[in-house]
């Protein structure tokens, strides 16, 4: 592998010449600056990004740490944010948690190792061990969607009990009063937030509330379809509110499977606005915000602050969730579903 000095030798000039050239922090001129360029293309010299970073205080690095690689939510949030840390001159370094807290702070420690020059984070629900560590990373940081207990930084969100509310009041719109709900894993705000947006609608409606009514799923399509197998069994229910949209995906599977017509005799709406959700049959109903111009919106900050050197008053930027209505959802009467091994 070629050298600094290599090259150098090549182009005829000092290695603090071509350090120059390399890292522009000194004029040259034109005539050695194109001896000095012909002889990296010619050796195919490549640059240490550590020793520029240690110069430069600098390595135009950005660290993405998400909590579940394989959710569309998050491939499309790290779509944008990819898009604009790339227009900037940015790398990002996404590491993948798979919902798993430890797994999460050796990610993050293994970040700043890299001398990130700032970090994103999605996070895999309350985790202690995270708050502390992030209170001692040295970096601007942007949370997004999962606030983070313990820790204060810039945060992007969509208002997620705003968005369960919505959700709900579609169903009773569409006169539904049985309305059950597939919730997301109590360890996460995000999941308590969506309930309780769920809850209070039923109640401004005169609508009925049963415990037994809300099963808990994990945000996977896999959760939704076994929340489904117990939820379903309740023969009064005609709608359900899915906390999010692979757990709506999972319930739709399962109607299909047992014959239940969706929207007939079933209402199914989710929430995020994946893009899977509109290919599906039936198309899903959902409740969202775009997802990439989440991660754009996100990226957008952390880069700004990263220019102000970490100055500046803390955001919270909560975008407004809209609702989306496709085929998954209308009005249907009672069924009645055998029950199942």
């Amino acid at each position: 592998m070629s050298t600094i000095k290599d090259v150098a030798a090549l182009a005829g000039v000092s290695y603090t010449t071509v350090s120059h050239v390399i890292n522009k922090t000194r004029p040259v001129s034109d005539k050695v600056r194109g001896e000095v360029e012909a002889a990296i293309q010619r050796l195919n010299y490549v640059p240490s990004a550590v020793a520029r970073s240690l110069k430069q205080q600098s390595t135009c690095t950005i660290g993405l740490l998400i909590s579940n690689s394989s959710n569309p939510f998050f491939a499309e949030l790290a779509q944008g944010i990819e898009d604009i840390c790339y227009r900037a001159g940015y790398t990002v370094v996404l590491c993948n948690s798979d919902d798993q807290p430890e797994r999460q702070q050796t990610y993050l420690r293994v970040l700043l190792e890299k001398r990130i020059d700032g970090l994103i984070i999605c996070s895999a629900g309350d985790d202690l061990g995270l708050a502390e560590h992030v209170r001692e990373a040295n970096v601007p940081i942007i949370i997004v969607d999962r606030a983070v207990k313990g820790v204060t930084s810039d945060i992007v969100q969509i208002d997620h009990f705003k968005g369960g509310y919505l959700a709900t009041r579609h169903l009773l719109e569409q006169k539904h009063k049985s309305i059950g709900c597939i919730a997301g894993p109590d360890t996460t705000t995000v999941s308590t937030d969506r309930l309780n947006g769920y809850r209070k609608a039923l109640a401004e409606a005169g609508a009925p509330f049963r415990p037994e009514w809300v099963i808990r799923g994990d945000f996977t399509a896999e959760g939704g379809y076994k929340a489904a197998r117990i939820l379903l069994k309740r023969a009064e229910i005609t709608a359900v509110f899915a906390s999010n949209d692979l757990m709506g995906i999972g319930l739709l599977r399962f109607a299909a499977e047992h014959a239940i017509r969706v929207p007939n005799q079933l209402s199914v709406i989710g929430f995020d606005g994946i893009d899977l959700g509109r290919y599906i049959y039936p198309a899903l109903t959902t409740v969202g915000q775009s997802i990439r111009r989440q991660g754009e919106i996100a990226a957008g900050t952390l880069l700004e602050r990263i220019r102000k050197g970490g100055e500046g008053r803390l955001r919270k930027i909560l975008m407004t969730p809209e609702l989306t209505v496709r085929e998954s959802t209308g009005t249907a009467s009672p069924f009645l579903l055998s029950r199942h091994e």
